[in-house]
C-alpha cells in the first residue's frame, strides 16, 4: 500500500498537467480563432461603425464639394470687383483686411465657441437653402432649353451668347434689376446687364438678323439695335465703333462692334439688352447656348450678389 501511494500521485500529477496543457491549448485555439475571425469579419458592431464612418466620409466629401463651389464664386466675384476698380481708377483695390482683423478675430472667437454639431447645422440649412435655389433657376433654365429646342432652326434667330468674352464669367458687374444710377444717384430700373470691358472689345451679335438701328444717344452712346424677329431684338450700346450698316444681315457670333465708353457712362463697358414681344427681360436668361448648367448657376449668383451699374 505505502509503494502504490507515490505512483498514485504521480498520475494524478500528470493527469492535472494533460488537463491543464489540454485547456491552454483550447484557449490558445479559441484565440487564434478569435483574432482570424476579427481579421477577416467584422462583428455586428464593428460592421455598423463601418458603416457609420463610410456614410460621414461621403457626406462630408458632398459638403467640401459644395463649399468648393461656393469659394469659387467668391473668388469669381473679387476677381470681378478687381477688374472693375482697376477700369475706374487704373490702380489694385485697397486691401480692408488690416482694418477688418478685429471683427474678424471676434467672429472667429465667436464661431470657436459654438459646438461642431450647431456649425454643421448652420453650414447644412445654408447651403440647403442656396441649393433650393440653384435647384429653382436650374429648372428654369433646363425648361428654356427645352422650348430653344423644339423650335428648331428658329432657334438661330432667339439671343443665346453673350456680347462679349467673358469664359471666366468675371466681367458681368451690372444684372437686370433696380440699382443706384451712378450720376443720378437714384434708385432706377437697370434694363439691362453692363459688362466691364476695355475699349476696342469685340461685341458679338448675340443671335442672326438683320441691323434695324445704329444711333447716337445722348445717355447709350452710340448703339446698336438687332432685329431677330420671332418679336427679339436686341441692343448694344457705349461703343466706340460700329462694323455694320443699317438693313445689313448679320449671324450669331459676327463682331458687329467695338466697346467703348460713350454717352453717360462712368467707365468703359458695354450696355447690352434683350427685348421681346417689346418688353425689355433679363439678358442672362438668354446665355443658355454658351453655359453649362453650372456656370449659368455661377452667373446668376453673381448677379445676384449685388452691384453697381456703369450707366
Amino acid at each position: 500500500m505505502t509503494m502504490n501511494k507515490p505512483a498514485k500521485q504521480s498520475t494524478i500529477r500528470q493527469r492535472v498537467i494533460r488537463i491543464t496543457f489540454q485547456a491552454l491549448v483550447w484557449i490558445g485555439a479559441l484565440v487564434l480563432y478569435y483574432i482570424l475571425i476579427s481579421l477577416f469579419f467584422d462583428t455586428p458592431v464593428e460592421y455598423e461603425l463601418k458603416k457609420s464612418t463610410r456614410r460621414m466620409r461621403t457626406e462630408y466629401k458632398r459638403l467640401e464639394e459644395r463649399y468648393d463651389s461656393l469659394l469659387t464664386v467668391m473668388d469669381n466675384v473679387a476677381a470681378r470687383d478687381q477688374n472693375v476698380f482697376g477700369l475706374l481708377f487704373e490702380s489694385t483695390p485697397y486691401d480692408f483686411d488690416s482694418e477688418e482683423r478685429a471683427k474678424e478675430l471676434a467672429s472667429y472667437e465667436e464661431l470657436i465657441g459654438r459646438s461642431d454639431r450647431r456649425l454643421v447645422r448652420e453650414f447644412r440649412t445654408r447651403l440647403d437653402g442656396m441649393e433650393q435655389e440653384l435647384a429653382k433657376l436650374n429648372d428654369s433654365y433646363l425648361a428654356l432649353q427645352s422650348q430653344m429646342d423644339s423650335v428648331g432652326s428658329g432657334r438661330n434667330y432667339i439671343p443665346a451668347i453673350q456680347p462679349v468674352l467673358n469664359k471666366q464669367l468675371t466681367l458681368l458687374t451690372s444684372s437686370y434689376g433696380m440699382r443706384i444710377h451712378p450720376f443720378y444717384r437714384t434708385l432706377e430700373s437697370h434694363q439691362g446687364v453692363d459688362y466691364a470691358v476695355p475699349e476696342g472689345s469685340r461685341v458679338f451679335a448675340t443671335a442672326d438678323g438683320h441691323i434695324k438701328e445704329i444711333a447716337e444717344r445722348s445717355t447709350a452712346g452710340k448703339t446698336v439695335v438687332i432685329d431677330h424677329g420671332n418679336g427679339y431684338e436686341t441692343s448694344y450700346s457705349h461703343l466706340m465703333a460700329v462694323n455694320v450698316t443699317r438693313g445689313q444681315s448679320v449671324r450669331r457670333g459676327d463682331i458687329i462692334a467695338l466697346s467703348g465708353d460713350t454717352g453717360l457712362s462712368l467707365a468703359p463697358h458695354l450696355h447690352y439688352e434683350v427685348r421681346h414681344n417689346r418688353m425689355r427681360v433679363d439678358p442672362i436668361h438668354y446665355f443658355f447656348m454658351e453655359l453649362s448648367p453650372e456656370e449659368y448657376q455661377r452667373i446668376m449668383r453673381i448677379a445676384e450678389s449685388g452691384m453697381q451699374s456703369f450707366d
